[in-house]
């Protein structure tokens, strides 16, 4: 009995502490955005005195690899050599980084359509305009940055000292993004954290699901 409600005062203990942990990621990334909304026009103002044909052609070149066709191809490279080597463990890691970036890109499509912001580029009807199917206002949010994010994102949640050396990858495309004139600083930092969120959120669901066939399937050969 002791020991039953030790077990279970731990457990609220650590349950509380996720709770915490979450309203200050929350907070964080409200403060995050905001403040992106209040820097836009400042930042704005570096990126058009910054240009060089130079730079600019690489930005470019980054943003076009940087689209989800390439991440998806990437994930599904790595889903092929996973089934070789015979890890499912990294099969359940692929796949996920490969769901949640569908996700990601998904919910992204749908907010950018909602929301109708103009992008940089564009003078007239400038801001945000509601319902719009034309892609100069569809600025906010990034979809390369949110798709990238979700994607590296999910791998730093599955295997966190793999994934940290990748996570400069959706911040050089998210800033490559800004440079080429498509976004507006908030629009890539709102992609960050809704990438982050359908990491996290879809990562522990995909692996648990694997990880339980996983284990089942070393039943069943035992």
């Amino acid at each position: 009995m002791a020991l039953l409600e030790t077990q279970t005062r731990f457990s609220r203990v650590t349950s509380l502490r996720q709770r915490r942990w979450r309203y200050v990621l929350l907070a964080l990334a409200v403060l995050l955005i905001a403040s992106a909304f209040w820097c836009d026009a400042v930042v704005q103002n570096w990126i058009v005195t910054h240009q060089a044909q130079d730079a600019r052609a690489i930005m470019r070149s980054v943003s076009w690899w940087g689209d989800w066709p390439s991440h998806v191809l990437l994930g599904i490279i790595g889903m092929g050599i996973a089934h070789l080597v015979g890890s499912r463990r990294w099969l359940a890691i692929f796949a996920a980084m490969i769901v949640s970036c569908a996700v990601a890109g998904t919910v992204n499509r749908a907010i950018k359509i909602a929301a109708g912001r103009a992008r940089p580029s564009v003078e007239i009807d400038a801001g945000w305009n509601g319902p719009r199917f034309g892609s100069k206002y569809h600025a906010f949010p990034s979809g390369h940055t949110a798709a990238s994010t979700a994607f590296f994102a999910a791998l730093c949640f599955a295997r966190w000292r793999v994934g940290v050396w990748f996570l400069p990858l959706p911040l050089l495309i998210g800033f490559s993004r800004l440079y080429v004139g498509a976004h507006h600083l908030s629009d890539v930092i709102f992609a960050v954290v809704l990438g982050s969120v359908c990491a996290a959120l879809l990562t522990p669901y995909i692996e648990r699901r694997w990880g339980g066939e996983i284990l089942r399937s070393d039943q069943g050969a035992n």
